[in-house]
C-alpha cells in the first residue's frame, strides 16, 4: 500500500470517526445531558446583630460547629443594664405621677362641691333679694350685685366640673391598666429585651465560617458581623435549555464531586428554576437595551436544576463545591447505560484534572 493510500485510509478514519462522534454527541446532549457547571450551595446565615454596640467577647473559633441557641458572642451589656434602670424609674415616676392626679382629682371634686353649695346658696338669696326688690325692701344696685355673685358661682361650678373632666382623662383607666403604666411597662420589656439580645446566640445549627470578628469591635445593629454555613446540601446545576426538554422532576442522575474524584453519588432532580435573571426586566423608566453580539454562533441560554443527593458524602462538601451532574432518563435505558458509562469514566478522570 503507497504512503498515499495510507494517508487517504487515515483521512476516511478520521472523517468516520469524527461523524460518530458528532452524532454520540448530539444524542448525548439530548438524551443523556451532562454538565460541568454544577455546584454545591448550603445556606449561609449571615448573623447580624441586634442590638449595636462594642464586642465584649467572642465565644466561637473559625470553623466551629455550633448548635441552636449557642452564644456566638456578646456585646457590651453597661449601656442596656442603664436604659433598663431608666425605664424601671420612669415607671416609678408614672406611678408617682398618677398619684399626684388622684390628689388633684379629689381636690377638684372637694372644689365642685364647695362651688355648688356657693351657687345654691347665692340662687336662695337671689330668690329673696327678688322678693325684697318688689316690695321695694332693697335697691336695684345691691339686687345687681347679688345676681352678678350667683353667675360668679355658678361660673365656677362649670370650671370645677371641667377641671374635674381633665384630671379625669389625663389620669386615665385606673390601676394596671392605666396608659402611662402601660407605656412603662412596654418601655421596660424593650429594655430587657435589648439587654438579652446583648447575647447573640446562633439561630440554627451551622459551622462558623470566616471569621473576622474581635474582642472590642464595634457592631451596627442589623449588619452582619459572621456567617453560619447550614448542614442542609442544595445541589443546582446549570444546563442548555435544549438540553432539558425530555427531563422531568424526579429523574435520576448522578454526581461526581470534584474534591471526591472516582466517586459517582445517586441524585434526583428536584426542580427547575422558573427563570434566569436575563429574563427580569426593572421598571427604571429606561428604554429597551438589545444585546448585541458579533458572534455567529450567540451562547446557548443554561437553566438551573436542583438536585437531591440521596447519600450524600460525610462530612458534607463545602459551600461552593463545584460538582459534575449526568442526568439519566428512565424512558431510555440504552440512554441510561451509556449515560452511567460516561460519568464513571468522568469520575475516574478527576484523579488528573
Amino acid at each position: 500500500m503507497s504512503p498515499d493510500q495510507r494517508f487517504a485510509r487515515w483521512v476516511r478514519a478520521a472523517v468516520v470517526a469524527f461523524c460518530v462522534l458528532f452524532v454520540y454527541f448530539v444524542l448525548a446532549d439530548t438524551y443523556m445531558p451532562m454538565t460541568p457547571e454544577a455546584r454545591v450551595l448550603r445556606p449561609v446565615v449571615q448573623v447580624a446583630p441586634e442590638v449595636g454596640g462594642r464586642v465584649r467577647a467572642v465565644a466561637v473559633e473559625n470553623n466551629q460547629r455550633v448548635e441552636q441557641g449557642d452564644v456566638l458572642f456578646g456585646i457590651d451589656r453597661d449601656p442596656y443594664e442603664l436604659a433598663l434602670h431608666e425605664a424601671r424609674l420612669a415607671r416609678e415616676a408614672a406611678s408617682r405621677d398618677n398619684a399626684l392626679i388622684e390628689a388633684d382629682l379629689a381636690e377638684a371634686r372637694a372644689n365642685l362641691e364647695s362651688a355648688r353649695s356657693t351657687a345654691e346658696e347665692l340662687t336662695s338669696e337671689r330668690q329673696r333679694a327678688e322678693s325684697l326688690l318688689d316690695r321695694h325692701g332693697i335697691s336695684r344696685q345691691e339686687f345687681d350685685q347679688i345676681a352678678a355673685d350667683e353667675r360668679e358661682a355658678r361660673a365656677s361650678v362649670k370650671a370645677a366640673q371641667a377641671r374635674i373632666r381633665y384630671l379625669t382623662v389625663q389620669l386615665g383607666d385606673r390601676g394596671e391598666g392605666n396608659l402611662q403604666l402601660r407605656q412603662a411597662d412596654n418601655a421596660i420589656e424593650q429594655a430587657e429585651l435589648d439587654l438579652s439580645r446583648t447575647l447573640v446566640r446562633a439561630e440554627r445549627g451551622g459551622v462558623v465560617s470566616n471569621l473576622q470578628l474581635r474582642e472590642g469591635d464595634y457592631v451596627t445593629q442589623g449588619q452582619p458581623a459572621l456567617a453560619l454555613v447550614g448542614e442542609q446540601l442544595d445541589l443546582v446545576a446549570d444546563l442548555r435549555e435544549k438540553s432539558l426538554r425530555h427531563v422531568w422532576e424526579g429523574e435520576p442522575a448522578r454526581v461526581v464531586f470534584d474534591a471526591l474524584p472516582g466517586k459517582v453519588f445517586t441524585a434526583r432532580v428536584a426542580s427547575r428554576d422558573a427563570g434566569v435573571k436575563a429574563g427580569q426586566l426593572a421598571a427604571d423608566g429606561s428604554l429597551a437595551d438589545m444585546p448585541t453580539t458579533d458572534r455567529w454562533v450567540r451562547d446557548a441560554q443554561r437553566v438551573r436544576l436542583h438536585l437531591e443527593v440521596e447519600d450524600p458524602p460525610e462530612p458534607l462538601p463545602v459551600s461552593g463545591a463545584r460538582a459534575t451532574v449526568q442526568l439519566l432518563p428512565e424512558a431510555n435505558p440504552l440512554a441510561s447505560l451509556f449515560g452511567g458509562l460516561q460519568i464513571h469514566l468522568l469520575a475516574w478522570l478527576h484523579y488528573v484534572y
